[in-house]
């Protein structure tokens, strides 16, 4: 089964993006490189510049699925607010293509790549180089960023399905076990009951 995935690590100075297609178990780097808005002072303008880039890279590899890093929440309000627009014009591209989205937290996208949440994003980038086997000149981390969260989803793609049944079957198990009442009990063990109508063993 083939798929092409595009991954984004928003950002309102630079916003990295990298483009997988995977086929079965393989993968190979369509593109990857980021969108320099760190120039553009007007903030709707930078907004307008991620929207145009995004479109033209989305109608000329038609991803089936975009991925992205949720933003780490600090304390700094208009950085996030910032950030949160970024990633909504983003995803705003997706949902006009109908492209399906996800979002992945940086700490679960790293743990996929290198085995570690709190790895550095110079490992991150060389592990990526060297999984993929493609040439990484890239000038902004924000790139390789984007790259490991299209991998990330690929990885999630490929867990096995946990089987639905075993779920409902939990459920029957507990309700069943739940559904006896006290006086159920007391007249099925009469006999280990203080009072009742047997002696207590």
């Amino acid at each position: 089964m083939e798929k092409v995935i595009l991954g984004i690590d928003p950002g309102t100075n630079v916003m990295g993006y990298g483009i997988i297609k995977a086929i079965g178990k393989s993968m190979e780097v369509l593109e990857i490189g980021a969108i320099e808005l760190q120039k553009i002072n007007d903030p709707y303008a930078k907004l307008q510049k991620i929207h145009s880039t995004l479109t033209t890279l989305v109608e000329q590899y038609a991803p089936d699925e975009m991925a992205l890093e949720a933003p780490f929440f600090g304390k700094n309000v208009q950085s996030m607010l910032k950030l949160g627009r970024a990633q909504g014009v983003a995803m705003s591209v997706g949902v006009a293509h109908d492209i399906v989205i996800h979002e992945y937290a940086p700490r679960k996208i790293k743990l996929s790549i290198t085995g570690n949440g709190a790895a550095a994003k110079e490992q991150v980038a060389a592990i990526l180089s060297k999984m993929l086997k493609y040439e990484n000149n890239q000038k902004y981390l924000d790139a390789t960023d984007a790259l490991a969260v299209a991998v990330c989803h690929f990885y999630e793609l490929s867990k096995p399905a946990i089987p639905e049944t075993s779920s409902v079957t939990k459920k029957r198990v507990s309700t069943r076990k739940s559904s006896q009442t006290w006086a159920q009990f007391v007249s099925q063990h009469s006999n280990r009951i203080v009072g009742g109508s047997g002696k207590e063993k």
